[in-house]
């Protein structure tokens, strides 16, 4: 060892030898280092750069609603509490036995609200009770659409003095959404074929799928006056249900072989 040092001296071409080889290895050293921290740091990730494609689709069915839902209520103001409750629930009772005479099932027909509150008059800051109000409140769904005519009617002819809340709906909206998931699938698997064309490229499978949907029951807004606060039957009116679009997008992304 010690006739090592004194040989590398005498031979200055040995010495830089000796020297690259160092800082070869040094550097090999630190490289591997360096991907062995890597390779811990991507343990049971994919390091692979997946090369997808995405295309969204929009699939369309028009439907009819087969649901009516709206609401009809009583408010009623008297004196005492006794006598407001009284006519009150005359007048809803009599509604309630009217809907059923129409075929409506009592399932379909629901108390939504029932209050008693009292009304003050204030005067030089004093308060003064002046009343009582009760209100009743029941929402009707209507399996058959072409009877909401015939329910509005009833309100004119009980003087009810709360209606709204009309709007349509499809009873059973998952079938037709069903339909328009397909449409919506078959449409952005064209759209992927023929960019795939264009690209020069071939799909391959399903990576991951995705939709949205746009449906919501239609509201139906009127300007009906039937009877304004004791002023008589009128003819029904004329209510149309229309129709409705149900609408589902979807987004796919695919494999590119």
């Amino acid at each position: 060892m010690n006739s090592f040092w004194p040989k590398i001296k005498e031979n200055p071409v040995f010495a830089i030898i000796l020297a690259i080889l160092l800082v070869v290895l040094v550097v090999s050293f630190i490289f591997w280092a360096r991907n062995l921290n890597k390779q811990n740091y991507y343990i049971g990730k994919s390091t692979d750069i997946q090369r997808t494609i995405s295309i969204s689709g929009e699939g369309k069915v028009t439907v009819i609603p087969d649901i009516a839902n709206i609401t009809l209520g009583l408010s009623v103001e008297k004196s005492k509490v006794s006598d407001a409750q009284a006519e009150n629930s005359k007048t809803m009772n009599s509604l309630i036995d009217k809907l059923k005479a129409l075929i409506i099932d009592k399932a379909d027909i629901t108390t939504t609200a029932y209050s008693i509150y009292p009304n003050y008059d204030y005067f030089n800051n004093k308060q003064t009770l002046r009343s009582y109000t009760v209100y009743q409140e029941v929402q009707v769904k209507l399996r058959q659409t072409d009877k909401v005519d015939q329910v509005l009617k009833l309100a004119g002819e009980l003087n009810l003095n709360q209606i709204g809340g009309l709007s349509f709906s499809v009873d059973q909206p998952e079938k037709y959404k069903q339909e328009a998931r397909i449409k919506a699938l078959e449409n952005a698997k064209q759209k992927a074929d023929d960019l795939a064309k264009i690209m020069n490229v071939k799909l391959g499978k399903v990576v991951s799928f995705s939709e949205g949907d746009n449906y919501v029951p239609q509201p139906y807004y009127s300007s009906y006056k039937g009877a304004e606060m004791g002023g008589g039957a009128a003819a029904a009116p004329a209510v149309e249900a229309g129709s409705q679009d149900i609408v589902i997008t979807a987004t796919v992304v695919y494999e590119l072989d």
